[in-house]
């Protein structure tokens, strides 16, 4: 199981008793506020177990890891990535609305990029943002990404078709 550290937070792949963490983030109406509509607890469980099988840098499924505070344990949020084409990865993230504004976000995603760029050959990071989700732009331009475009009612969110923004990250532009 992939287990590593930054300097406040320890991260290791979802396992089944994460389960009642992962459907709280999802339910969680702040954290969800620009991702998706309420799905029924099925829909949330068929996502949260495409995040459980055993992952190594050639999968082609979601890398999921827990986010946890080193020094207390408690659960912070998820993170991970997707394989979308050979060399380049889909990122993604959800933290608990008691950590947010904290640095956490910074921290997870640096991690992340850390592991994709020089552990799995990965030459381009990508994120999708609905329109109006300033903090995860923020946070994403922090890190080094760029916007790359916005797909116009690309995403159907809320009684509405929504924009996405489009965010990328080279390898050879991170530092």
């Amino acid at each position: 199981m992939l287990t590593f550290t930054t300097a406040r937070l320890a991260y290791r792949q979802l396992t089944q008793d994460d389960w009642p963490f992962f459907l709280s983030l999802q339910r969680d109406e702040t954290v969800m506020r620009y991702m998706a509509d309420q799905g029924s607890e099925e829909e949330i469980y068929a996502a949260f177990s495409t995040r459980l099988p055993v992952w190594s840098p050639e999968s082609r499924h979601w890398l999921g890891l827990l986010i946890s505070d080193k020094a207390s344990g408690e659960p912070v949020g998820v993170t991970g990535f997707i394989r979308r084409e050979e060399d380049k990865a889909e990122v993604g993230y959800l933290l608990a609305k008691r950590h947010h504004g904290l640095g956490y976000g910074y921290e997870s995603l640096r991690a992340v990029c850390d592991l994709a760029f020089k552990q799995c050959g990965i030459r381009k990071l990508v994120a999708t943002v609905t329109e109006g989700n300033v903090a995860s732009r923020r946070l994403l331009e922090k890190v080094g990404f760029q916007l790359e475009g916005t797909l116009r009612e690309n995403y159907f969110f809320q009684g509405r078709w929504q924009d996405d923004w489009v965010f990328g990250l080279l390898n050879q532009e991170y530092c």
